[in-house]
């Protein structure tokens, strides 16, 4: 009976000392595994926008706005757009130029735009996602290797085709005008 009652006090003595640094150590371990795996979930935020629009409209959009880069996949069914590699060693040197890293030997990258067909709220829209695969060489005992984008890129080029759809929805909308006065004088 005694031997019981000692179990049981030193139990919840044990429990109210026991539990809080049990939940305090989780939670620094959640946090310090979140830092650890944080890139991860930055890295695969692929940049994308929906637009309310015709997939065939945006597809001839996505196509202007890509037409200033070499072009080696242009696939209207699979919804796939995809440049050569393009060389930014100048660009990347440039714009790290009053960092702190070396400058690097060679740099390219590579742009891959997927457009897919939807529907939202009965009406057809199109979500195009823009993926920069950049590959950076410091020296060439190192190779080629990947590194994170700053996402930049992928955000102008949706901005572009945003503008481009805007600008040929209001030309499509003059000419309907027009079209509207010539019949309505004839």
């Amino acid at each position: 009976m005694i031997l019981l009652r000692f179990i049981r006090i030193l139990k919840t003595r044990f429990t109210k000392v026991l539990v809080p640094l049990l939940i305090l150590s989780s939670g620094l371990i959640s946090c310090q595994s979140y830092q650890q795996f944080q890139y991860i979930a930055e890295e695969f935020e692929i940049p994308s926008a929906v637009y309310r629009f015709d997939y065939t409209s945006t597809w001839q959009a996505v196509l202007q706005v890509m037409n200033s880069y070499d072009l080696e996949v242009k696939d209207q069914v699979a919804g796939l757009v995809k440049t050569r590699w393009k060389d930014n060693t100048l660009e990347l040197n440039f714009a790290d130029s009053f960092g702190t890293n070396d400058s690097v030997k060679a740099a390219k990258f590579k742009l891959i735009v997927n457009i897919v067909k939807g529907f939202r709220s009965g009406k057809e829209v199109a979500k195009v996602t823009v993926f920069k695969r950049q590959l950076v060489e410091n020296d060439f005992l190192q190779g080629f290797k990947v590194i994170p984008t700053d996402g930049i890129m992928e955000k102008t080029i949706l901005y572009r085709i945003e503008r481009v759809l805007a600008i040929n929805a209001k030309l499509k909308a003059i000419d309907d005008q027009k079209a509207k006065e010539a019949q309505a004088n004839f």
